[in-house]
């Protein structure tokens, strides 16, 4: 799990970060949980994928 992403988060590792990150979500949602602390990690790692999407020009 990628931790603490900051203004200084260095890009070379944005396609490896992304590839985790998306993979953590995919498995999350897949299994089927709903309750408050699952959508919390949901939302926290759609931000993470967003940040590093945003800081190093992913589309």
């Amino acid at each position: 799990m990628v931790d603490n992403l900051e203004s200084n988060y260095n890009c070379a590792q944005a396609g490896d970060d992304l590839h985790q990150l998306k993979q953590e979500l995919a498995a999350l949602r897949g299994s089927g949980r709903e309750d408050e602390e699952s959508q919390q990690e949901i939302n926290r790692l759609e931000n993470q994928i967003q940040f590093i999407r945003n800081k190093c020009d992913f589309h």
